[in-house]
């Protein structure tokens, strides 16, 4: 047990570092200041759009749409950053269910704490993420990271720039 601890505790810093600046979880921001929406639809196993543009600092919020029946989410990180998440999901979903989302734990504590913006949703399920990006220009993933979405496709480009 404490060995499973020790290496979400230090999955979880690592990926913090590897987020970078400008990625921060922003829950706390209200979708009214906001300078445009953006709708996403996530399917079994795509989303639409595939890819997205935004301008530095630009405040957006996505509109994210579950219509599959599995459940998704979508996380907004470095190509590093992701990689280390997928892992962390990897290893939760190995380790007999701990924290993995349909067991009914809170994946958005986790993802706060790696410093990633993200919403999860069940199937069905709308929610909006308000992000604001990086004040330079970047180029960044969004993903689903539930064990084997990523690797089926579930995931595309986010452009900072322009």
């Amino acid at each position: 047990m404490r060995s499973t601890l020790m290496v979400v505790a230090l999955g979880l810093l690592s990926t913090q570092a590897l987020a970078g600046a400008g990625h921060a979880q922003s829950e706390a921001m209200d979708p009214d200041q906001a300078d445009r929406t953006i709708a996403v639809e996530a399917g079994d196993i795509w989303f639409d759009p595939e890819s997205l543009s935004v301008a530095p600092g630009e405040v957006v919020a996505f509109e994210v749409s579950n219509s599959g029946q599995l459940e998704h989410e979508f996380v907004i990180g470095s190509a590093e950053a992701q990689d280390e998440h997928r892992k962390m999901m990897r290893e939760m979903a190995s380790g007999g269910g701990h924290g993995m989302h349909g067991d009914g734990h809170d994946m958005s504590q986790m993802h706060g704490a790696m410093n990633m913006p993200a919403v999860t949703l069940a199937p069905g399920e709308t929610r909006t993420l308000v992000w604001q990006a990086p004040e330079q220009g970047a180029s960044l993933t969004f993903a689903c990271n539930v064990p084997g979405h990523f690797e089926a496709g579930m995931h595309g480009t986010l452009s900072v720039g322009e």
